[in-house]
């Protein structure tokens, strides 16, 4: 890509810019890294359109890092519930407490990627986005771009992490590393790519083949393993018994119904008040709905009526939707 087309990139994300609560215009004042960072750690596997008033919120109620690592670790993982993988937002509340004893973020993707929770990419957009490092942030919007106008079938990180390195400028890298996520996310999409609005056309090696979604070639998922598991249903007063699941491993730290451990072997025959599915990232658990009388572990009484405020993670929302429709249409 030649300094012209970057040029031409960069003309296209000031006419085109979407408007981000964590981002500043182009050409201004870089962002408050704190709004970087948590917008990164947030967007990691999950849409704009479901973080940007999750990240609202959340700045609402902690504005600066300091806040934040001053927060109670089952206050953060409430808030964080409904946003899915939740090692994020454990490593959000270490990474958080390690930058408020440092007195401020580190301003290098080096030092940046020494904090909990923070890799190759992260570091690299904070460092290039609030500080202007030339650093190399290759997400999967900004991996698809450069294989496209390079024609490559396949994606070496180190590969793709040089060839976007030497197209940085020097003075505008923060603008370049988000004109090139929005292109991808805008208009050099997986499929039905829009290459007539793409500012890269004259340069792309995939558009000129005629075949521009073959580039880089697809690669194949694994099928999920199914797992099983029971949770228990104790229900007093109109109340349920909820615990906090151990703080390492799946939902660790999060509010749960009590229940068995998950396991590849099908369950025998139970009573069973309902099931419901859950797709996590390497597998998909059916979890069954057994009743219980008595409280099942360390937990506490949640009012059904405040269920919503107890920081459920979906596959236990599903749960408990489940129980409360089944109520709603017996009392119809």
């Amino acid at each position: 890509m030649t300094a012209n087309a970057a040029e031409r990139l960069i003309q296209h994300y000031v006419d085109n810019f979407r408007s981000l609560p964590w981002r500043s215009p182009p050409g201004e004042a870089p962002p408050d890294p704190y709004r970087v960072w948590l917008s990164e750690v947030m967007l990691q596997q999950t849409t704009v359109a479901t973080v940007r008033p999750r990240f609202e919120r959340f700045v609402l109620r902690w504005p600066d890092v300091e806040a934040l690592a001053a927060a109670r670790d089952e206050d953060i993982l409430n808030e964080w519930a409904g946003l899915g993988y939740y090692a994020r937002a454990r490593n959000l509340i270490a990474c958080a407490r390690e930058v408020a004893k440092r007195g401020a973020f580190p301003s290098s993707a080096a030092e940046l990627r020494a904090l909990p929770g923070i890799g190759a990419y992260t570091s690299a957009a904070i460092a290039a986005i609030a500080f202007g490092e030339k650093a190399a942030a290759v997400d999967t919007n900004v991996e698809r771009v450069i294989a496209r106008l390079h024609g490559l079938k396949r994606r070496p990180r180190l590969e793709m992490e040089r060839l976007v390195l030497g197209l940085i400028p020097e003075d505008r890298p923060g603008d370049f590393i988000q004109a090139m996520m929005d292109l991808g996310a805008t208009i050099c999409r997986p499929a039905r790519p829009r290459c007539g609005d793409c500012p890269l056309r004259p340069d792309c090696t995939a558009f000129a083949s005629g075949e521009p979604e073959a580039f880089p070639a697809r690669k194949l998922r694994a099928a999920r393993p199914r797992k099983y598991g029971i949770a228990y249903w104790i229900e007093s007063d109109g109340q349920v018994w909820l615990v906090r699941r151990p703080p390492k491993g799946m939902l660790g730290g999060m509010a749960a119904l009590p229940g068995s451990e998950w396991t590849d072997a099908k369950l025998p025959r139970i009573v069973s008040l309902g099931s419901v599915r859950h797709v996590f990232s390497h597998f998909a658990l059916d979890l069954h709905l057994v009743p219980r009388a008595e409280p099942e572990g360390e937990g506490w009484w949640q009012p059904l009526d405040r269920l919503d405020e107890a920081g459920l993670p979906t596959l236990y929302k599903k749960a408990a939707s489940l129980m409360t429709a089944g109520r709603d249409r017996l009392a119809a």
